[in-house]
């Protein structure tokens, strides 16, 4: 992997990182006005799609090596 294409995809892991914190922070607001349930279900299951996408980043950057 390039040097560019490591560089593009670390500003990618700090832009979902940041949204991952943007979501944590809205769903704890929700939740503490009672927000509908319903919706503060969807927004952790968005969470969790960007927690996965992090983690494919991640191990794209630093691939599993076989012991």
């Amino acid at each position: 992997m390039s040097d560019q294409e490591q560089a593009g995809l670390r500003l990618q892991l700090a832009r979902l990182r940041q949204e991952h914190a943007d979501y944590d922070a809205a769903i704890g607001a929700m939740i503490s006005v009672n927000c509908d349930p319903l919706q503060v279900q969807r927004m952790k299951k968005k969470k969790l799609a960007i927690r996965d996408k992090l983690k494919e980043i991640e191990d794209q950057i630093i691939p599993d090596i076989p012991a």
